[in-house]
């Protein structure tokens, strides 16, 4: 009869093992899933892919690029990399490089943070030079199609204490720390 209940106990410790196990898996692949949304930013607005760098975000997503640019949607994020400021960026020389963002998962929303460094091409000089260093916040949201973007904050780490404070340590539930005080 004990040895029953030594199989029962040893059968529930397994189901309890594998639950954990993919629980971890799944953290895994949020995380993974997540950086790589991120790292692909960078190439679709160097290349002047609009259309695949609006596909990283919800359909009313957000993207803040304070003071600058305020964009509401895939069809405002798209036309930012399609408009004339940008294309003169991208046509000479210009590199959007973003760093492995921290995230903190809850559920189907992640949030968090990161830096994202332009590089610009000097032809007179024959050099590369950062132009702008900035500090991110960060929203996700797991859809159908995969975790994307819900908003983006991007501000210049010029000094502002705002803008410094986005790089805190997130509070749990990662509150948006959006320097216009959202």
């Amino acid at each position: 009869m004990s040895k029953g209940w030594v199989l029962v106990s040893e059968t529930d410790e397994l189901r309890t093992m594998v639950d954990l196990l993919a629980s971890k898996v799944r953290a895994l692949e949020d995380h993974l899933e997540i950086t790589q949304l991120v790292a692909q930013y960078g190439p679709a607005v160097d290349s002047g892919s609009g259309d695949a760098a609006a596909d990283l975000w919800t359909d009313g997503g957000t993207f803040d690029a304070v003071p600058q640019l305020r964009m509401r949607g895939r069809e405002d994020i798209s036309g930012m990399v399609h408009g004339s400021g940008h294309q003169s960026l991208i046509n000479n020389g210009c590199g959007h490089v973003l760093t492995v963002p921290h995230i903190t998962v809850d559920g189907d929303e992640a949030t968090g943070r990161s830096y994202a460094l332009n590089i610009r091409w000097d032809a007179e000089a024959d050099r590369f030079w950062v132009a702008r260093v900035s500090a991110n916040t960060w929203r996700w949201v797991r859809t159908p199609e995969g975790w994307r973007i819900r908003e983006r904050v991007n501000a210049n780490l010029d000094g502002t204490a705002d803008h410094r404070a986005m790089l805190a340590p997130l509070e749990t539930g990662g509150p948006s720390r959006h320097p216009a005080g959202r």
